[in-house]
């Protein structure tokens, strides 16, 4: 009878009678299998991409506005920190509006679009309202190139 390798570098067990391989070491092909199943169940997850962070902000805290065009909005929290708000629908007011109003709804911190509404006091319309379908927060990048326009 033949004795076991010991190195890492192969699989089977030695034969004596010329040093070739004679058979299969089946504690190292199962060893093996195990981690190519685990790294096939893993490969999914460590593929995606991760999520960003969800950025919310307190209604109460928004301190200006600037309207991009009738169905964006951005809302000013400090001069770091601003919000794009997206509308569900164009208002045709928005853009001559002096004021708007932002409710939250369920509290006061506004996370996702299904948080708040934009309320816009128009002169054709009276007062409209606008559920925000997405909140995005700029970048420090994207906030110096408004601040240059």
């Amino acid at each position: 009878m033949g004795g076991w390798r010991l190195e890492p570098d192969t699989l089977w067990p030695e034969d004596t009678s010329g040093g070739r391989p004679s058979g299969v070491n089946p504690m190292r092909i199962l060893t093996a299998s195990t981690v190519i199943c685990a790294l096939l169940v893993a490969a999914p997850a460590l593929a995606a991409e991760p999520k960003p962070a969800r950025a919310c902000f307190d209604a109460s805290d928004i301190n200006g506005f600037n309207v991009i065009d009738d169905r964006t909005v951005d809302v000013s929290i400090s001069p770091r920190q601003v919000y794009r708000l997206t509308l569900f629908a164009p208002s045709r007011d928005i853009d001559s509006a002096m004021q708007l109003g932002v409710e939250a709804r369920g509290g006061s911190w506004i996370c996702t679009g299904l948080d708040a509404t934009i309320i816009v006091p128009g002169d054709r319309t009276g007062m409209g309202r606008y559920p925000v379908t997405e909140v995005r927060k700029l970048t420090p990048e994207e906030i110096q190139a408004k601040r240059k326009r």
